[in-house]
């Protein structure tokens, strides 16, 4: 949703009728995954994609009657079918695609509190209905149960919301049937990854670059208020002066968060990386020798740190690619916290 959502109110502020498109259903290595999204205006604006080019020009196609009758409507394409080959599925896989307009009734009944939800870097799930009685109805949830809008039911609503508890731990998009053969697509609504990065070392610098391209949130700590300024971080979302530990303990750390710690001063980085051990981070790295890491590794455990515990710790921090330079060394940073995040544990 965050993808196309800065272009879907623009255009509706310059008076575009407006169409989505959105994955629900895909197979195959060429495709993009469910959940991914592509505006559609009267005008022939495009923003986003649902196949990396595929199938654009169809659906496209197909917006013109949606945004005419205001009716949702479900586009399936496959190598089985004729038609594949003619909008350039010849390279495998299917696809389910749903389109729905963006002046809808249902649509306009939770388009707030998306907005709210993107803007305020909350989690939520929008449901659509995309087979069933009422196509296109739409439930918007928060994880404490709390919700607007409707699948045309209190007992549809309650239902669903009892068969995602697991989602809302992975985020992952998922079709599920409920009562009366009613499908309904549920994609949720992610607050950006984080990266809290712990020292204002030069290394930094280029990482904090490097992790706003990758669309991450981007927070520098250190207690050296001479090395934390805005003359050389120009580009972090936040840069806090403070003692790192205490300052993690402020940030809530969780399962979206990355620590990095590459200070070089024990002071700040054991603790804060016994702190973030405790926590839901979703990678925990430092930078360091072999001989630094395992003289680090020792003080840790003295600490009360697990064996477990330490595993989760990525150090020498980054991916082998020969990094010298602090742009190389960030480059293999990322490409270590991006392998981690999809489970892949190297190149």
């Amino acid at each position: 949703m965050r993808e196309i959502w800065t272009d879907l109110k623009k255009w509706q502020s310059e008076g575009k009728k407006i169409a989505t498109a959105t994955v629900v259903k895909a197979t195959g290595s060429s495709l993009r995954p469910e959940g991914s999204k592509m505006l559609l205006g009267s005008d022939g604006s495009i923003s986003g994609s649902v196949t990396g080019g595929c199938v654009e020009s169809a659906v496209f196609e197909e917006t013109r009657a949606v945004l005419e009758i205001g009716k949702p409507k479900l586009l399936s394409y496959g190598v089985t079918n004729e038609q594949a080959w003619e909008v350039g599925l010849s390279c495998g896989g299917s696809v389910d695609i749903l389109v729905e307009s963006a002046d809808s009734p249902d649509w306009k009944a939770v388009e707030d509190n998306i907005t709210d939800a993107l803007e305020n870097n909350r989690l939520a799930a929008v449901a659509t209905t995309i087979k069933g009685t009422e196509p296109g109805r739409k439930l918007f949830m928060l994880k404490d149960g709390s919700a607007v809008g409707s699948l045309g039911s209190p007992v549809l609503d309650e239902e669903l919301k009892s068969a995602i508890p697991e989602n809302w731990a992975t985020h992952t998009p998922l079709a599920v049937t409920l009562s009366g053969d009613q499908v309904v697509f549920v994609d949720f609504i992610v607050p950006p990854p984080r990266l809290i990065i712990v020292g204002a070392a030069h290394i930094a610098i280029p990482l904090v670059s490097l992790a706003n391209t990758l669309e991450y949130r981007t927070i520098v700590v250190d207690a050296r208020s001479a090395f934390a300024t805005r003359e050389r971080f120009p580009h972090a979302d936040e840069l806090i002066v403070g003692w790192p530990v205490e300052v993690l303990e402020r940030l809530n750390i969780d399962t979206a968060t990355c620590v990095v710690c590459l200070s070089h001063d024990d002071k700040q980085d054991n603790p804060a990386l016994l702190y973030a051990v405790n926590s839901a981070a979703r990678y925990i790295g430092a930078l360091g020798s072999r001989v630094t890491t395992a003289n680090r590794m020792v003080t840790l455990r003295e600490e009360g740190a697990t064996e477990e515990q330490l595993k989760r710790i990525h150090a020498p921090i980054g991916f082998k690619i020969g990094a010298r330079s602090p742009a190389e060394i960030a480059l293999s940073i990322m490409t270590e916290i991006i392998a981690t995040s999809h489970d892949i544990n190297s190149l």
